[in-house]
C-alpha cells in the first residue's frame, strides 16, 4: 500500500533526491538519514558515554522514564519533518511511523500523540504527531490512545522561544480527563529538543495514575549547553 500510495504522489520518484523510487525514499537516501549513535542516555537520548545516564537527568530527572529516538533532527530528516508538520505531506507519516518504530525496545500499553491546541489543530487540519502515531500503533500493538491527554489551552510555539522559557511556556498546558490505570503509556512526538514539553505531559500523565511514562520521537537534536 506504501509503494502504491508512493508511486501516485511522487510519481515514483524518491520525495528527497527525486530519483527513481519504489517508495516515497530510495534506498540511498534512506540510507543517508541520521540514525543517533549507540551510546545514549536512555532517559533522554543525547549522547552519553557507555550509554549511561546523562549528568543532567542525574541532577535533575525527568518526569519521563525513558526515549527512544529514531533520527538525529538534521539534514535530511528535518526536510521530512518539516513537510509533514508544515506542508501536509501527510503520506510522509508511515515513513516516520517506520522508522520510528524499528528503534522502539519497550513496549507500552497505549500510545499518546502530543496533543496540539484546537485554535492550532485548526489552522493546520491534522495533528503530525497522530498521524505518525498511527503508524506506529499499527507496527508495535500498542492501543493509540489519544483521548488521554488533551491540550488545555493555545500556548507560544516552543520553537519560537528561547530555551529557558519553554518549560514556562508549557506549565499546566495539558490536561488528563480521566484516570490513568497503572500502565505504560508511550508519548509520541515528532521531534524533541528540550524535552520540556513532554516533560509536563510526562508528569500529567503520572498525576493521572501512570505506572511509567516513555518517550517515542522520531528525531532528538543535538543538545543544548
Amino acid at each position: 500500500m506504501l509503494k502504491t500510495l508512493g508511486e501516485m504522489l511522487f510519481g515514483g520518484s524518491c520525495f528527497l533526491c527525486r530519483g527513481k523510487a519504489d517508495a516515497l525514499l530510495c534506498a540511498p537516501c534512506e540510507a543517508d538519514l541520521p540514525r543517533l549513535g549507540a551510546e545514549l542516555c536512555p532517559r533522554c537520548a543525547l549522547a552519553s558515554p557507555g550509554g549511561a545516564l546523562c549528568g543532567r537527568c542525574l541532577t535533575r530527572p525527568p518526569a519521563y522514564d525513558a526515549t527512544s529516538a529514531a533520527l538525529a533532527y538534521a539534514f535530511p530528516a528535518d526536510v521530512l519533518v518539516q513537510a509533514l508538520k508544515f506542508r501536509g505531506e501527510l503520506a510522509l507519516a508511515p515513513v516516520l511511523g517506520d522508522l520510528l518504530a524499528r528503534c522502539i525496545t519497550e513496549a507500552a500499553d497505549c500510545i499518546v500523540p502530543v496533543p496540539l491546541s484546537s485554535e492550532r489543530l485548526r489552522s493546520r487540519g491534522y495533528n503530525q504527531s497522530l498521524e505518525i502515531a498511527r503508524r506506529v500503533a499499527t507496527l508495535t500493538g500498542a492501543r493509540l490512545a489519544p483521548e488521554l491527554c488533551e491540550r488545555r489551552r493555545d500556548t507560544a510555539t516552543q520553537m519560537d522561544l528561547p530555551l529557558e522559557e519553554r518549560a514556562r511556556n508549557v506549565r499546566g498546558a495539558f490536561h488528563c480527563p480521566g484516570i490513568i490505570g497503572s500502565a505504560t503509556v508511550a508519548v509520541l512526538d515528532d521531534v524533541m529538543t528540550t524535552g520540556a514539553t513532554l516533560d509536563e505531559i510526562a508528569a500529567t500523565l503520572k498525576r493521572a495514575g501512570a505506572m511509567r511514562v516513555v518517550n517515542w520521537v522520531v528525531a532528538r537534536t543535538a543538545p543544548h549547553v
